[in-house]
């Protein structure tokens, strides 16, 4: 006989749980600690984050209130997820070069193109070698060249392009061209007036009028987002910076539409996965709001439409290291796909041997690849806005926007993006979060995997170092200009009273600190030995082996672990047998207190023995692996080295590679 079914209801069978019983439940289980220290997350950004969210966490969003393609745009500028896939190519040099490049690697999937341009050699005939066979009605051209040669470059295209594709529609020509006097201001700390930035951006804006498809004011926020900016500081400077742009377009007389039309945010992605999905959707309603308050006198549709805001967005090189480099593929890739699901128009992908050489072709092909394997296979360019209706990604979502307009706000208060640039405010600002955001790097608070955690034992990165290293690897970050560029008056061709006075944006990755520990230990006539004395409890000199072995190879040092000694005399004798540097008691709190003692009286009259006898030996570098209860006791007795969680590991670091460095 056919055994009979039942019927599932689960709404009926189980009763809803309220948020109130979830908490309770949450708070018992943490048997009195307290509910928000313990799982409220108080974010850098500058809001806090609950353990958890549920669907009446919705209620009052604006962020889910709109579809795709509608202003105010939160869930993107489009009805599908189409991003292109852009490489940049130094074209400052020659032309057929780069040209050649771009053709190859058009044909490898790369679908936008960005070129670095001189501006002395910058005219017809070097534009139109560097186009040639290029469909630029089909594949998007972007262009950086200084801002007194773009007017010029724009005028250029206007020609080529009537001469060369004559009867195409000149709405199909898509690109950038990357005007951004502020950013010269932070960077190169050129000092301009406000009417000298107004007449730059005009200029190319009026210029560009036979463009429609081309953005030639760019704000580049990137270059906070690689001095250690996080996500709401990039984003409210970057849309107080856009609508700087929008009130000087404005005020010279070019319409509202136009001069939304012509602006392009070049945006970094910083490591926080969800952080940077929720930048994107919150940017983009934000700037959809700034935008609607230049309409004069009505909200046209025109406005509406320029109320989009275009962003080509580029991995962070701020986190990227040099140790561990293929790390780096791991950090790209996930700030891709934060970039690609919050639906930004492009994506540059930094090739993960940037901090150490000029990208090779293979690191390149990687670069390319990575976003390939987004579309071909993980297929997210299918779906619009998947984080829609996400609980959490809501509610970051309004967080962010909330936090970043209360920011852009404050700006607007001061004067503006020009008024705190030429004060040198903003410098100031990220400078001081820099300062602060390396710190946590230093204590591991933020981690950086193959740098300031988990190292790689065994590797050597001194020697893969070249000279040229980063050259032209990003927005107009190339060296020649660079370096040309560096402390003229008027070299960016706006006049004498175009000085470099300003200061600039500090230029720091996070794992800058700890490679320099490192490389210094390379260049060392010997490599420090760390040695464990492990003793005692099993778990706890385990634990505390591994914790000091990732702790002291961070500068590079070889440790040598143990299975564990049976007397405190039998390791140390072992540690002068493998000529240690360094010995590192690992054993537990409570027999701390007996076995540090011992191993320092038997350091110590060793110590006293060499000297008697004369020989200048160097006696090692004694540390208890952890923070015990008998502590103070210990330093009473002359021990001053203690490793824990805790810790400042770059400047123990650095302590230690003072005392044990030779040249």
């Amino acid at each position: 006989m056919a055994e009979e079914k039942i019927p599932v209801n689960l709404s009926a069978d189980f009763a809803p749980v309220s948020t109130e019983t979830w908490k309770n439940k949450i708070i018992a289980d943490l048997k009195g600690a307290d509910f928000d220290k313990k799982l409220v997350w108080r974010t850098p950004e500058g809001f806090n984050v609950q353990p958890f969210y549920r669907r009446e966490d919705l209620k009052g969003l604006k962020t889910t209130a709109s579809a795709p393609g509608q202003f105010p745009y939160v869930r993107g500028t489009r009805t599908n997820n189409e991003w292109d896939i852009r490489q940049n190519i130094c074209a400052c040099e020659n032309a057929r070069k780069a040209n050649a490049k771009a053709l190859e690697v058009l044909n490898k999937g790369i679908n936008s193109l960005g070129f670095c341009l001189s501006k002395e050699k910058l005219n017809y005939h070097f534009i139109k070698v560097l186009l040639q066979d290029i469909r630029i009605d089909v594949i998007p051209v972007n262009f950086t060249v200084c801002a007194c040669k773009a007017p010029e470059l724009a005028n250029i295209l206007v020609r080529y392009i009537g001469r060369e594709y004559k009867g195409v529609d000149i709405k199909l020509f898509r690109g950038s061209i990357n005007v951004d006097p502020i950013k010269a201001m932070l960077i190169k700390g050129k000092s301009l007036s406000r009417e000298q930035v107004s007449e730059k951006i005009a200029a190319v804006v009026k210029a560009a009028k036979s463009l429609p498809g081309y953005r030639v004011v760019g704000v580049n926020s990137v270059v906070l987002n690689n001095s250690g900016a996080y996500a709401t500081q990039e984003l409210a400077y970057a849309l107080a910076w856009g609508a700087e742009y929008m009130t000087m377009l404005t005020e010279a007389g070019i319409p509202n539409y136009r001069a939304a039309n012509a602006i392009r945010f070049n945006m970094g992605i910083g490591g926080n996965y969800f952080m940077e999905i929720a930048k994107f959707r919150a940017g983009r309603l934000l700037w959809a709001k700034i935008v609607e308050a230049y309409k004069s006198p009505i909200f046209t549709t025109a406005l509406k439409n320029a109320a989009k805001m275009n962003v080509s967005a580029e991995t962070s090189k701020f986190n990227m290291t040099i140790f561990d480099a293929y790390v780096n593929l791991l950090r790209s890739q996930t700030e891709t796909m934060s970039a690609a699901l919050a639906g930004v128009d492009e994506i540059t992908v930094t090739p993960f041997d940037v901090t150490y050489e000029r990208p090779t072709d293979f690191a390149e092909r990687i670069a390319r690849n990575q976003q390939l394997l987004l579309k071909e296979e993980a297929h997210f360019d299918k779906i619009v806005d998947p984080a829609a209706g996400s609980y959490y990604l809501e509610n970051l979502t309004a967080s962010i926007a909330a936090e970043a307009w209360k920011q852009f706000l404050g700006i607007q208060e001061q004067g503006g993006m020009y008024q705190l640039v030429s004060e040198g405010k903003v410098q100031e600002h990220i400078a001081t979060n820099l300062k602060a955001r390396l710190q946590d790097v230093a204590r591991r608070k933020e981690v950086l995997l193959g740098s300031n955690q988990f190292p790689n034992f065994t590797e050597i990165a001194g020697k893969k170092i070249k000279a040229d290293a980063g050259a032209c690897s990003s927005i107009c970050n190339c060296k020649s200009r660079k370096s040309e560029d560096a402390g003229k008056s008027g070299s960016c061709g706006c006049g004498s009273s175009c000085e470099n006075a300003l200061p600039t944006l500090p230029v720091a990755r996070a794992a800058e600190e700890f490679e320099t520990l490192r490389l210094q230990t390379e260049a060392s006539k010997k490599q420090p030995v760390a040695f464990m004395l492990t003793i005692g409890n099993l778990a706890m000199r385990i634990a505390r082996a591994q914790f000091s072995c990732n702790f002291l190879a961070c500068a590079g040092y070889k440790v040598i672990d143990n299975n564990g000694f049976k007397t405190v005399r039998e390791g140390i004798k072992a540690a002068k047998k493998a000529k240690a540097d360094i010995i590192v008691l690992c054993s537990s709190d409570d027999e701390y207190a007996t076995f540090a003692p011992e191993a320092w009286k038997v350091l110590q009259k060793e110590a006293e023995k060499a000297q008697s006898t004369g020989k200048q030996t160097k006696q090692p570098i004694f540390i208890v692996a952890g923070a015990p209860a008998c502590m103070e006791d210990l330093q009473a007795l002359g021990i001053e080295n203690f490793i824990h969680v805790r810790c400042n590991v770059l400047e123990t670091l650095k302590k230690f590679n003072q005392q044990l460095l030779t040249k």
